[in-house]
C-alpha cells in the first residue's frame, strides 16, 4: 500500500471531524493530518481506515478509534521533546501520533506477534522511538524513569502503582480504568506522594494484560 492524495484528503476529513467532536489542539490534529493510518492496518480495512471508528488488527488487539488517539494525545498536553511512556504499542499507530508531536516515546508491547510486527513496520516507516520494548506494561520502564508523560492504551482493572511512581512531579498519567468499560482518567502528580485525579467520561478498550505471552 502507498500514501497518496487521496489518503491526505481523507486524514483531512477525519481531522474535521475530531475538531467537530471537541479535539482543539493544533499539533495532535496535524499529526492525525500527518500520520498515514491505513498503513497500520491490515489491507483489507484499509476502505475503513478514516472512520472514526476502531478495527482489529493482530493478536485479538485493536487499533484505537482515531478520537480515542487524539482524546488521549490531546489530555497528555505534550510539548517537544517531552519523554512518553507508552502502554500497549499495538498496531503503532498511537506511538506514531505521539512522535508527530515531538515526543520521545519507549513504549511497550506484550504481545509477542505484534512487538515484532511494529517494531519492524517502525523501521520500514523511519518511526523511530527511543525504544520498543517486549514486556509487562504493568511494570512500566523503571531504568528509563521518570517520565513526563506516561499513557495507557489498555483497559485496566485498576492504575498499576509502577505507574504512578514512575512519573515525573508535574507529569501527567493518562489511563482507561475499568472492566467491561472503562472512565478515561488523568492523574497529575503533585508531590512525592499525591497526584490529582480527574476523570473524563467511558470508553471501551481491549484489556490490559499482565505477563508477557
Amino acid at each position: 500500500m502507498k500514501d497518496t492524495f487521496k489518503h491526505r484528503g481523507m486524514r483531512n476529513q477525519l481531522a474535521q471531524i475530531l475538531i467537530d467532536k471537541g479535539i482543539k489542539d493544533t499539533a495532535v490534529l496535524e499529526a492525525i493530518r500527518d500520520v498515514p493510518r491505513h498503513l497500520f492496518m491490515d489491507s483489507g480495512f484499509e476502505g475503513h481506515a478514516y472512520l472514526d471508528k476502531a478495527f482489529p488488527i493482530a493478536a485479538d488487539q485493536t487499533i484505537s478509534q482515531p478520537y480515542t488517539v487524539a482524546f488521549q494525545t490531546e489530555l497528555l498536553e505534550l510539548t517537544p521533546r517531552m519523554t512518553v511512556l507508552e502502554i500497549g504499542t499495538g498496531s503503532g499507530y498511537q506511538t506514531a501520533v505521539l512522535l508527530k508531536c515531538k515526543a520521545k516515546v519507549y513504549t511497550i508491547e506484550r504481545q509477542l506477534e505484534l512487538f515484532k510486527k511494529t517494531n519492524l513496520f517502525f523501521k520500514k516507516m523511519g518511526y523511530r522511538p527511543k525504544k520498543v520494548i517486549f514486556g509487562d506494561g504493568y511494570k512500566g520502564l523503571p531504568e528509563a524513569a521518570p517520565f513526563d508523560r506516561i499513557i495507557v492504551t489498555a483497559g485496566a482493572p485498576e492504575v498499576p502503582k509502577a505507574l504512578l511512581s514512575q512519573l515525573k512531579i508535574g507529569g501527567r498519567l493518562v489511563i482507561p480504568v475499568g472492566f467491561k468499560e472503562q472512565i478515561m482518567t488523568l492523574y497529575q502528580r503533585t508531590s512525592d506522594k499525591e497526584f490529582e485525579k480527574t476523570e473524563y467520561g467511558s470508553f471501551r478498550f481491549v484489556p490490559l494484560l499482565e505477563d508477557k505471552n
